[in-house]
């Protein structure tokens, strides 16, 4: 085939102006800008020295993504199995990360609904894409097909959106109905009324997918340890950075943004939340940071609900002083409470025990500190927060779900302590694999007040 190039200009090559021409020629040009579109994929370019070099001094090896796509289709269509569905159709962009591994306009797609993904339990992975978006999925070897998504929401449809739905209902019911073997049940983890009603009126039962989900992503493979473990230590590097440009007079938000930047640049996606606080702002709990100015002697306290490299989400909590003085006498009071309460939950941790036992053998905040408590003890963690959600024992209700830590697992050890309305309080997180024999702390940071 020609090349496209047929002369430069300075650094920048040329494109001759194109010429429609035979189809089949159309098709081959389209075909050559797949691949090197795909060539060029964040996914295949890698993280970058900075993360590989800080990897390598941790003596973390590089996780065998193959293997790691494999074992998460297996999980996925073993749990459709086991439910007795023909297939799953995923719209979280968490859950087509997980079955496809491929990414595209992550947290913009989360509340615009323009891409979804069909997983067959026996049959192909069609991933419906944003419109040429094609080679976004080439690198991960477990999509089958790419089509153009269509899109029913009304900033695409508006009053006509009815139309679209039955455009969009009826391939997806061809799928199920192909591959199902007979089988109509599907699982859909998010999908708004009038999509469900259009696929039953196609003969197509919906039903839960994010159940399906949820359990399948529940237990972590050895690759998808190592890919946490590699996030882990992105996100504390970036902490560092972050710790180093902690100084009176810095606000929040600039603070913050030290923690984007440290995850950006080691090829991590996001960060869920604005979770920090200085001073005054860090009791109660759960203020979003701010343009308030840090001052010497406060307390600065964050979460980092980050989503680093290979899509794994590092859930961890730290609380600084800020200046060279000494902490308070209050201040170092309630960072051992929280110290103290989070070392000694994180030793409970250990495979067989149930969730309830769990809960009920935890420490808890003291009683003045109790109302202003965190709102649970311990949560699943992956690609992002995930099941299960543990809360306090005084918490537990007759619809809270019982279950058993199993190996693989990973869980975030939770603490906040706040003295009911109290000036300060401390926020301390930590995240803790479930092993054959007990438990790994995977975060390393140091819990500590001053550095």
């Amino acid at each position: 085939m020609e090349p496209l190039v047929k002369s430069t200009f300075g650094r920048h090559r040329k494109i001759m102006p194109f010429e429609p021409g035979a189809a089949a020629d159309i098709e081959a040009l389209r075909q050559q800008a797949r691949q090197k579109a795909a060539s060029l994929n964040q996914h295949v370019l890698g993280y970058g020295e900075t993360a590989e070099r800080e990897w390598a001094a941790a003596g973390i090896p590089a996780p065998d993504l193959p293997a790691m796509r494999k074992y998460r289709l297996e999980r996925i269509r073993a749990e459709l199995k086991r439910r007795g569905y023909a297939g799953a159709l995923l719209y979280d962009p968490v859950n087509i990360r997980y079955a496809t591994d491929s990414t595209n306009m992550q947290l913009w797609v989360a509340h615009n609904p323009t891409r979804h993904c069909f997983v067959a339990v026996e049959g192909p992975v069609v991933l419906f894409d944003y419109f040429s978006c094609e080679h976004l999925s080439d690198h991960s070897g477990v999509v089958d097909e790419v089509r153009q998504a269509v899109s029913w929401m009304y900033l695409y449809g508006g009053e006509l959106s009815d139309r679209r739905v039955k455009r969009w209902a009826g391939p997806i019911a061809d799928l199920v109905r192909a591959h199902g073997g007979g089988n109509t049940r599907l699982a859909a983890d998010h999908l708004d009324p009038e999509g469900a009603a259009e696929l039953s009126r196609l003969g197509v039962s919906v039903h839960n997918g994010e159940a399906v989900m949820e359990s399948a992503r529940l237990i972590k493979s050895p690759d998808e340890i190592l890919a946490m473990r590699r996030a882990v230590v992105s996100c504390e590097a970036a902490m560092a950075e972050m710790r180093d440009a902690l100084k009176p007079g810095i606000t929040e938000n600039e603070l913050w943004a030290e923690l984007h930047r440290g995850n950006i640049s080691r090829g991590g996606e996001w960060i869920e939340t604005r979770l920090l606080s200085s001073g005054p702002r860090t009791n109660p709990w759960f203020q979003e940071c701010s343009s308030r100015k840090v001052e010497a002697g406060d307390l600065v306290a964050f979460d980092t609900d980050l989503i680093g490299p290979y899509g794994f989400c590092a859930d961890l909590s730290r609380t600084w002083l800020c200046g060279d003085g000494e902490p308070t006498a209050e201040q170092r009071d309630l960072f051992a409470i929280a110290g103290d309460q989070t070392a000694r939950n994180t030793a409970l941790i250990r495979p067989g025990i149930s969730f309830r036992e769990l809960v009920e053998r935890s420490a808890v905040p003291p009683p003045d500190c109790f109302p202003a408590r965190y709102g649970v003890l311990y949560h699943g963690v992956g690609l992002a927060d995930e099941y299960p959600t543990l809360p306090h024992a005084a918490d537990w209700t007759d619809d809270t779900p019982d279950g058993v830590l199993e190996p693989g697992m990973v869980l975030c050890v939770e603490s906040y302590i706040g003295r009911l309305g109290g000036h300060e309080g401390v926020k301390i997180e930590e995240q803790v694999l479930v092993t054959e024999s007990g438990r790994e702390q995977l975060s390393r940071f140091p819990v500590a007040l001053t550095a």
